[in-house]
Protein backbone atom coordinates (compact mmCIF):
# COMPACT_ATOMS: atom_id res chain seq x y z
CA UNK A 1 0.00 0.00 0.00
CA UNK A 2 1.60 3.64 -0.95
CA UNK A 3 1.66 6.16 1.97
CA UNK A 4 -1.16 8.93 1.77
CA UNK A 5 -0.29 12.47 0.62
CA UNK A 6 0.22 14.92 3.65
CA UNK A 7 -2.52 17.81 3.52
CA UNK A 8 -1.39 21.19 3.31
CA UNK A 9 -3.26 24.20 4.66
CA UNK A 10 -2.43 27.74 3.38
CA UNK A 11 -1.45 29.90 5.76
CA UNK A 12 -3.89 31.95 7.98
CA UNK A 13 -2.40 34.78 10.39
CA UNK A 14 -5.12 36.75 11.58
CA UNK A 15 -3.22 39.03 13.69
CA UNK A 16 -0.32 39.54 11.50
CA UNK A 17 0.25 43.46 11.07
CA UNK A 18 0.81 44.64 7.60
CA UNK A 19 4.48 46.68 6.75
CA UNK A 20 2.07 48.57 4.76
CA UNK A 21 -2.08 48.73 5.65
CA UNK A 22 -4.01 47.34 2.87
CA UNK A 23 -6.43 50.25 0.39
CA UNK A 24 -9.81 49.31 0.29
CA UNK A 25 -9.88 51.07 -3.31
CA UNK A 26 -7.70 47.34 -4.40
CA UNK A 27 -10.52 45.33 -3.00
CA UNK A 28 -13.53 46.68 -5.27
CA UNK A 29 -13.41 45.10 -8.62
CA UNK A 30 -13.00 47.01 -11.84
CA UNK A 31 -16.24 46.84 -13.28
CA UNK A 32 -18.28 46.20 -9.75
CA UNK A 33 -21.54 48.38 -9.87
CA UNK A 34 -20.50 50.16 -7.23
CA UNK A 35 -18.06 52.31 -8.80
CA UNK A 36 -20.89 53.12 -11.50
CA UNK A 37 -22.85 54.46 -8.61
CA UNK A 38 -19.94 56.20 -7.63
CA UNK A 39 -18.69 57.92 -10.66
CA UNK A 40 -22.46 58.72 -11.33
CA UNK A 41 -22.75 60.26 -8.61
CA UNK A 42 -19.39 62.27 -8.34
CA UNK A 43 -21.01 64.32 -11.97
CA UNK A 44 -24.20 65.04 -10.34
CA UNK A 45 -24.84 68.99 -9.36
CA UNK A 46 -25.86 68.55 -6.04
CA UNK A 47 -26.16 72.32 -5.15
CA UNK A 48 -29.86 72.17 -4.59
CA UNK A 49 -29.62 69.57 -2.01
CA UNK A 50 -26.75 71.33 -0.39
CA UNK A 51 -29.11 74.17 0.45
CA UNK A 52 -31.53 71.65 2.51
CA UNK A 53 -29.00 72.44 4.69
CA UNK A 54 -29.38 75.34 7.73
CA UNK A 55 -26.17 76.77 8.96
CA UNK A 56 -25.08 76.64 12.76
CA UNK A 57 -24.26 73.21 15.31
CA UNK A 58 -22.35 70.28 14.68
CA UNK A 59 -20.85 69.44 11.55
CA UNK A 60 -23.15 67.34 8.69
CA UNK A 61 -22.03 64.11 6.64
CA UNK A 62 -21.21 65.49 2.92
CA UNK A 63 -25.03 64.91 1.08
CA UNK A 64 -22.77 63.23 -1.87
CA UNK A 65 -21.86 60.96 0.54
CA UNK A 66 -25.10 60.14 1.73
CA UNK A 67 -26.80 60.29 -1.79
CA UNK A 68 -24.83 57.55 -2.85
CA UNK A 69 -25.02 55.42 0.22
CA UNK A 70 -29.28 55.39 -0.38
CA UNK A 71 -28.93 54.96 -4.22
CA UNK A 72 -26.27 52.14 -3.70
CA UNK A 73 -28.48 49.99 -1.03
CA UNK A 74 -31.53 50.56 -3.33
CA UNK A 75 -29.51 48.92 -6.14
CA UNK A 76 -28.81 46.06 -3.53
CA UNK A 77 -32.72 46.16 -3.08
CA UNK A 78 -31.97 47.22 0.57
CA UNK A 79 -34.20 49.93 1.91
CA UNK A 80 -34.07 49.95 5.78
CA UNK A 81 -31.95 52.67 7.11
CA UNK A 82 -30.49 50.29 10.00
CA UNK A 83 -29.48 47.85 7.11
CA UNK A 84 -27.52 50.95 5.53
CA UNK A 85 -26.22 51.94 8.87
CA UNK A 86 -25.23 48.09 9.13
CA UNK A 87 -23.54 48.06 5.64
CA UNK A 88 -21.26 51.46 6.49
CA UNK A 89 -19.73 49.16 8.83
CA UNK A 90 -19.39 45.48 7.94
CA UNK A 91 -20.11 45.52 3.91
CA UNK A 92 -16.45 46.26 1.69
CA UNK A 93 -17.96 48.02 -0.79
CA UNK A 94 -20.21 49.96 0.82
CA UNK A 95 -17.02 50.98 3.29
CA UNK A 96 -15.58 52.33 0.52
CA UNK A 97 -18.02 54.63 -0.82
CA UNK A 98 -19.02 56.21 2.13
CA UNK A 99 -15.03 57.05 2.81
CA UNK A 100 -15.35 54.76 5.87
CA UNK A 101 -17.97 56.96 7.38
CA UNK A 102 -20.59 55.49 9.58
CA UNK A 103 -24.06 57.85 9.85
CA UNK A 104 -26.19 56.04 11.92
CA UNK A 105 -29.92 54.90 10.93
CA UNK A 106 -31.22 58.29 12.11
CA UNK A 107 -28.83 60.50 9.79
CA UNK A 108 -29.54 57.88 7.02
CA UNK A 109 -33.85 58.44 7.39
CA UNK A 110 -33.45 62.02 8.09
CA UNK A 111 -31.49 63.11 4.71
CA UNK A 112 -33.68 60.67 2.93
CA UNK A 113 -37.68 61.53 4.24
CA UNK A 114 -36.93 65.54 4.73
CA UNK A 115 -33.16 66.71 2.70
CA UNK A 116 -33.35 65.00 -0.61
CA UNK A 117 -37.71 64.62 -0.95
CA UNK A 118 -37.48 68.12 -2.46
CA UNK A 119 -35.30 68.10 -4.89
CA UNK A 120 -35.18 63.60 -5.93
CA UNK A 121 -36.83 64.70 -9.21
CA UNK A 122 -34.30 67.37 -9.68
CA UNK A 123 -31.11 65.06 -9.45
CA UNK A 124 -33.64 61.97 -11.14
CA UNK A 125 -33.85 64.49 -14.24
CA UNK A 126 -29.86 65.10 -14.32
CA UNK A 127 -29.58 61.06 -14.19
CA UNK A 128 -31.37 60.67 -17.30
CA UNK A 129 -29.83 63.51 -19.06
CA UNK A 130 -26.63 62.04 -18.60
CA UNK A 131 -28.02 59.08 -20.01
CA UNK A 132 -29.02 61.10 -23.11
CA UNK A 133 -25.38 62.99 -23.69
CA UNK A 134 -23.78 59.24 -23.74
CA UNK A 135 -26.91 58.11 -26.31
CA UNK A 136 -28.18 55.33 -23.81
CA UNK A 137 -31.24 56.59 -24.69
CA UNK A 138 -33.55 59.56 -26.52
CA UNK A 139 -36.52 61.82 -25.24
CA UNK A 140 -37.98 62.02 -28.59
CA UNK A 141 -40.37 58.80 -27.93
CA UNK A 142 -41.58 57.90 -24.36
CA UNK A 143 -43.91 54.22 -23.60
CA UNK A 144 -46.15 55.26 -20.88
CA UNK A 145 -47.30 52.79 -17.95
CA UNK A 146 -48.74 52.41 -14.76
CA UNK A 147 -48.49 49.84 -11.56
CA UNK A 148 -50.14 50.13 -8.46
CA UNK A 149 -48.16 49.95 -5.83
CA UNK A 150 -49.58 48.57 -2.00
CA UNK A 151 -49.11 51.66 1.12
CA UNK A 152 -47.42 50.31 4.07
CA UNK A 153 -50.93 51.06 5.90
CA UNK A 154 -53.43 49.28 8.01
CA UNK A 155 -55.92 47.61 5.48
CA UNK A 156 -58.88 47.62 8.30
CA UNK A 157 -58.60 51.31 8.83
CA UNK A 158 -60.26 53.20 6.36
CA UNK A 159 -62.25 55.91 5.32
CA UNK A 160 -65.31 55.47 2.76
CA UNK A 161 -66.67 58.56 1.48
CA UNK A 162 -69.94 56.28 0.37
CA UNK A 163 -70.44 55.73 3.96
CA UNK A 164 -69.77 59.39 5.14
CA UNK A 165 -72.31 60.48 3.14
CA UNK A 166 -74.67 57.50 4.25
CA UNK A 167 -73.94 58.07 7.49
CA UNK A 168 -74.67 61.93 7.00
CA UNK A 169 -77.95 61.51 5.01
CA UNK A 170 -79.20 59.37 8.14
CA UNK A 171 -78.42 62.07 10.84
CA UNK A 172 -80.41 64.54 8.54
CA UNK A 173 -83.08 62.19 7.97
CA UNK A 174 -83.34 61.45 11.80
CA UNK A 175 -82.98 65.61 12.83
CA UNK A 176 -85.60 66.48 10.33
CA UNK A 177 -88.13 63.73 11.91
CA UNK A 178 -87.55 65.02 15.03
CA UNK A 179 -88.00 68.51 13.88
CA UNK A 180 -91.59 67.28 12.43
CA UNK A 181 -92.41 65.64 15.51
CA UNK A 182 -91.86 68.52 17.71
CA UNK A 183 -93.74 71.07 14.90
CA UNK A 184 -97.01 68.78 15.02
CA UNK A 185 -96.69 69.10 18.80
CA UNK A 186 -96.12 73.02 18.96
CA UNK A 187 -99.26 73.07 16.06
CA UNK A 188 -101.69 71.53 18.63
CA UNK A 189 -100.46 73.49 21.75
CA UNK A 190 -100.64 76.72 19.30
CA UNK A 191 -96.65 77.02 20.12
CA UNK A 192 -94.70 79.52 17.76
CA UNK A 193 -93.56 77.31 15.02
CA UNK A 194 -90.22 77.99 13.03
CA UNK A 195 -89.45 76.82 10.11
CA UNK A 196 -85.91 74.89 9.38
CA UNK A 197 -84.79 73.86 6.17
CA UNK A 198 -82.68 70.70 6.14
CA UNK A 199 -81.10 70.87 2.63
CA UNK A 200 -77.64 70.84 3.60
CA UNK A 201 -76.71 70.13 7.89
CA UNK A 202 -73.33 70.80 9.76
CA UNK A 203 -72.91 70.63 13.53
CA UNK A 204 -73.88 73.77 14.50
CA UNK A 205 -77.62 73.63 12.58
CA UNK A 206 -77.79 70.03 14.53
CA UNK A 207 -76.88 72.12 18.06
CA UNK A 208 -79.30 75.08 17.60
CA UNK A 209 -82.25 72.41 16.47
CA UNK A 210 -81.88 70.15 18.89
CA UNK A 211 -82.09 73.20 20.95
CA UNK A 212 -85.16 73.99 19.75
CA UNK A 213 -86.86 71.08 20.22
CA UNK A 214 -85.97 70.42 23.80
CA UNK A 215 -87.39 74.04 24.12
CA UNK A 216 -90.39 72.83 22.78
CA UNK A 217 -90.61 69.43 24.22
CA UNK A 218 -89.50 70.97 28.27
CA UNK A 219 -92.39 70.19 30.19
CA UNK A 220 -94.07 68.23 27.56
CA UNK A 221 -95.38 64.23 28.32
CA UNK A 222 -93.11 62.56 25.32
CA UNK A 223 -92.38 58.95 25.21
CA UNK A 224 -89.12 57.77 26.31
CA UNK A 225 -87.75 56.74 22.77
CA UNK A 226 -87.58 60.15 22.06
CA UNK A 227 -86.34 61.53 25.06
CA UNK A 228 -83.30 58.61 24.52
CA UNK A 229 -82.83 59.57 21.24
CA UNK A 230 -82.75 63.34 21.81
CA UNK A 231 -79.85 62.72 24.54
CA UNK A 232 -77.93 60.48 22.16
CA UNK A 233 -78.30 62.94 18.96
CA UNK A 234 -77.34 66.20 21.28
CA UNK A 235 -74.19 64.20 22.20
CA UNK A 236 -73.17 62.64 19.10
CA UNK A 237 -74.45 64.21 15.71
CA UNK A 238 -72.48 67.40 16.25
CA UNK A 239 -69.41 65.43 16.96
CA UNK A 240 -70.05 63.08 14.38
CA UNK A 241 -70.69 66.21 11.76
CA UNK A 242 -67.12 67.73 12.57
CA UNK A 243 -65.29 64.42 12.11
CA UNK A 244 -67.31 63.66 8.52
CA UNK A 245 -66.24 67.43 7.74
CA UNK A 246 -62.78 66.79 8.44
CA UNK A 247 -62.37 63.57 6.54
CA UNK A 248 -64.58 64.95 3.70
CA UNK A 249 -61.51 67.58 3.33
CA UNK A 250 -58.98 64.86 3.49
CA UNK A 251 -61.11 62.53 1.06
CA UNK A 252 -60.97 65.59 -1.92
CA UNK A 253 -62.49 63.72 -4.48
CA UNK A 254 -61.15 60.41 -3.90
CA UNK A 255 -63.35 57.35 -2.46
CA UNK A 256 -61.59 56.46 0.25
CA UNK A 257 -58.29 56.68 2.10
CA UNK A 258 -56.29 54.72 5.03
CA UNK A 259 -56.42 56.82 8.43
CA UNK A 260 -52.91 55.24 9.02
CA UNK A 261 -51.78 56.74 5.84
CA UNK A 262 -54.11 58.89 4.60
CA UNK A 263 -52.62 59.80 0.92
CA UNK A 264 -53.29 56.38 0.20
CA UNK A 265 -56.30 55.33 -1.48
CA UNK A 266 -58.16 51.98 -1.76
CA UNK A 267 -57.69 50.26 -4.92
CA UNK A 268 -58.02 47.11 -6.40
CA UNK A 269 -54.44 45.40 -6.81
CA UNK A 270 -53.05 42.90 -9.00
CA UNK A 271 -54.32 39.49 -8.66
CA UNK A 272 -52.23 37.25 -6.45
CA UNK A 273 -51.35 33.40 -7.10
CA UNK A 274 -54.72 32.20 -6.35
CA UNK A 275 -56.43 34.72 -8.56
CA UNK A 276 -57.58 37.16 -5.74
CA UNK A 277 -57.50 40.64 -6.18
CA UNK A 278 -57.74 42.50 -3.45
CA UNK A 279 -58.97 46.08 -2.48
CA UNK A 280 -55.42 47.41 -0.95
CA UNK A 281 -54.18 51.23 0.06
CA UNK A 282 -52.08 52.38 -2.30
CA UNK A 283 -50.86 54.35 -5.17
CA UNK A 284 -50.53 54.51 -8.62
CA UNK A 285 -47.18 55.32 -9.93
CA UNK A 286 -46.86 56.28 -13.88
CA UNK A 287 -44.05 55.95 -15.25
CA UNK A 288 -42.18 57.03 -18.92
CA UNK A 289 -39.49 55.17 -20.36
CA UNK A 290 -37.26 54.90 -23.27
CA UNK A 291 -35.04 51.79 -24.32
CA UNK A 292 -35.54 50.74 -20.61
CA UNK A 293 -34.93 53.46 -18.61
CA UNK A 294 -36.97 55.28 -16.78
CA UNK A 295 -37.18 58.80 -17.94
CA UNK A 296 -40.85 59.92 -15.94
CA UNK A 297 -42.57 59.56 -12.58
CA UNK A 298 -45.54 60.48 -10.69
CA UNK A 299 -47.71 59.20 -7.51
CA UNK A 300 -50.99 59.44 -8.03
CA UNK A 301 -54.27 58.68 -5.80
CA UNK A 302 -56.87 58.01 -8.27
CA UNK A 303 -57.00 54.27 -9.43
CA UNK A 304 -57.83 54.72 -12.94
CA UNK A 305 -54.92 54.95 -15.98
CA UNK A 306 -57.00 57.81 -18.13
CA UNK A 307 -57.06 60.84 -15.85
CA UNK A 308 -53.77 60.07 -14.90
CA UNK A 309 -51.76 61.65 -18.32
CA UNK A 310 -52.45 65.06 -18.62
CA UNK A 311 -50.90 65.65 -15.54
CA UNK A 312 -48.18 63.17 -15.63
CA UNK A 313 -46.94 65.04 -18.58
CA UNK A 314 -47.08 68.00 -16.84
CA UNK A 315 -44.48 66.51 -14.80
CA UNK A 316 -42.56 65.52 -17.81
CA UNK A 317 -42.51 69.30 -19.69
CA UNK A 318 -41.53 70.63 -15.83
CA UNK A 319 -38.15 68.66 -15.57
CA UNK A 320 -37.17 68.72 -19.32
CA UNK A 321 -38.48 71.79 -20.61
CA UNK A 322 -40.49 70.14 -23.27
CA UNK A 323 -43.04 67.25 -24.00
CA UNK A 324 -41.20 63.77 -26.06
CA UNK A 325 -42.26 64.33 -29.77
CA UNK A 326 -44.15 60.62 -29.60
CA UNK A 327 -46.26 58.97 -26.47
CA UNK A 328 -47.18 55.06 -26.84
CA UNK A 329 -49.35 53.67 -24.45
CA UNK A 330 -52.00 50.85 -23.88
CA UNK A 331 -55.76 51.46 -23.95
CA UNK A 332 -56.19 53.08 -20.37
CA UNK A 333 -54.95 55.50 -21.77
CA UNK A 334 -57.74 56.16 -24.70
CA UNK A 335 -59.93 58.85 -24.21
CA UNK A 336 -61.05 61.76 -26.06
CA UNK A 337 -59.58 64.05 -23.19
CA UNK A 338 -56.66 62.72 -23.44
CA UNK A 339 -55.83 62.54 -27.41
CA UNK A 340 -56.93 66.29 -27.42
CA UNK A 341 -54.72 67.31 -24.92
CA UNK A 342 -51.62 65.57 -26.80
CA UNK A 343 -52.82 66.99 -29.97
CA UNK A 344 -52.73 70.75 -28.49
CA UNK A 345 -49.53 69.81 -27.07
CA UNK A 346 -47.94 68.92 -30.69
CA UNK A 347 -47.72 65.26 -29.02
CA UNK A 348 -48.27 62.32 -31.70
CA UNK A 349 -49.83 59.51 -29.64
CA UNK A 350 -50.39 55.88 -30.19
CA UNK A 351 -52.96 54.88 -27.93
CA UNK A 352 -55.46 52.95 -28.68
CA UNK A 353 -59.32 53.45 -27.36
CA UNK A 354 -60.96 51.14 -25.64
CA UNK A 355 -63.62 49.34 -28.27
CA UNK A 356 -60.74 49.30 -31.12
CA UNK A 357 -59.80 45.26 -31.17
CA UNK A 358 -63.49 44.87 -31.17
CA UNK A 359 -63.70 46.86 -33.58
CA UNK A 360 -61.10 45.33 -36.10
CA UNK A 361 -62.77 41.55 -34.84
CA UNK A 362 -66.54 42.92 -36.40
Amino acid sequence: MGQSGKVVFKPYHQNQISLLPPSIEEMIQEKHPVRIVNSVIDQINIKPLEKQYKGGGTSSYPPRMLLKVLVYSYLRNIYSSRKMEEMTKENIHMMWLSGMSRPDHHTINRFRSERLKEVLREIFSQVVMMLVETGQLNMKEVYIDGTKLEANANKYTFVWGKAIKKNKARIKEQIKELWEYTQKIAEEEKLDKTEIEFEEIDSEKVKETIKKINEVLKEKQVSKKIKQKLSYAKKHWPKNLDKYKEQEAILGKRNSYSKTDKDATFMRMKEDHMKNGQLKAGYNVQLSSNNQYVVNYSIHQKPGDTTTLPSHMEEHKAMYGKNPEVVVADAGYGSEENYTYLENNGVEAYIKYNSFDKEQKK
